[in-house]
């Protein structure tokens, strides 16, 4: 049975459903468009749809016309279907396969003179995080500075939590503020919980970490990146896990809408900023800080600048120290009402 991927769907979203629409509309296209010649710009999305079985040619070739939708969707959509059952059974299959050497390696002499604290090297990272999902019974914490703003990783991640959650374990992730506006994040949010993973998001900058278990954690290494520093020691452990609490009690659900919600995130965006310019954090920096692009971070400045009726930066920081601000809760909305001090 045919099956469609990632590039497909593109297509199809991006020339082929228009082309469709177009189709239904008019009655039929001529096959002598030019559009859809040999080189012409539709010609990839008119085979697609001819592929899909969305469209025919006509008995005297002269045009093509649609075909009912309904008939073709579950053709497309249920080999996909199909193909993510598999490999979230083969996943589980493969989990079970693994457990028994998992629990041989924690038995074994070697596990303890290796001490509290492993790095690994880039390239051993995933598959690393693969084998304690895979043998994760309870619980996964997770610190997430940076939204995920790759597609091709989404459908990897989904599958790997939702077969998680399905075992019986709970997931809780925090990103920052900023993967709200982040179609793929979205995405992945919109599976997970659905499954009843839990996502918070911060205004606050804070490191990747995962926890496993209460048992294992993940951090990035001090000297780069590249490398990560696997925690055994039960309190380090237990500190991040409170780390990881404390900053979740403060965090607001990702897929709350509610307008007061909204209202607070857009208030802890401000006040983060604020802090960025009383501290003297260079654009870059600032933007890191509050996982924004270095464009968006000026046009928060610029708001700003709005806000206090400043031309300047300079005149802005001024105007702030001047107020007494902080960039802090305790400000009080007093302050941002009156801007002339």
């Amino acid at each position: 049975m045919e099956t469609y991927g990632a590039d497909d769907r593109a297509l199809f979203e991006s020339e082929g459903r228009e082309l469709y629409e177009q189709i239904v509309i008019t009655g039929g296209l001529s096959a002598t468009d030019a559009r859809i010649q040999e080189g012409g710009k539709l010609q990839a999305a008119l085979a697609l749809l001819l592929q899909m079985g969305l469209v025919h040619l006509t008995a005297d070739a002269s045009r093509w016309e649609a075909e009912d939708p309904s008939t073709v969707q579950s053709r497309v959509v249920t080999p996909l279907s199909s193909e993510a059952a598999r490999l979230l059974d083969e996943s589980s299959q493969w989990a079970h396969a693994f457990g028994a050497l998992n629990h041989a390696w924690r038995r074994a002499p070697h596990t303890v003179a290796t001490g509290p604290f492993t790095y690994l090297p880039r390239d051993a990272i995933d598959p690393y995080i693969a084998g304690l999902v895979s043998d994760c019974e309870e619980e996964v914490l997770t610190a997430q500075p940076q939204a995920i703003r790759d597609l091709r990783l989404m459908p990897t991640s989904v599958l790997r939590d939702t077969a998680l959650l399905e075992r019986g374990a709970r997931i809780r992730t925090l990103y920052q503020h900023s993967a709200r506006r982040n179609n793929v994040t979205r995405k992945y949010v919109a599976a997970v919980t659905e499954r009843g993973g839990e996502v918070r998001t911060l205004d606050e900058f804070f490191n990747r970490m995962i926890v496993f278990d209460r048992r294992v954690a993940i951090i990035p290494s001090k000297e780069t990146h590249n490398i990560a520093l696997v925690v055994h020691e039960p309190s380090v452990v237990a500190y991040l896990v409170d780390v990881f609490e404390r900053s979740w009690a403060r965090g607001r659900p990702f897929t709350s809408r509610e307008a007061p919600v909204m209202k607070d995130i857009a208030t802890e965006q401000r006040s983060m900023t604020l802090r960025m310019l009383i501290e003297g954090h260079s654009d870059p920096v600032s933007a890191k800080r509050l996982g924004v692009s270095p464009r968006t971070y000026a046009g928060y400045v610029a708001d700003l600048k709005e806000e206090f009726e400043a031309e300047t930066r300079f005149q802005l920081g001024y105007t702030i120290g001047r107020q007494g601000l902080t960039g802090h809760d305790d400000d009080g909305d007093d302050a941002v009402d009156t801007p002339d001090g």
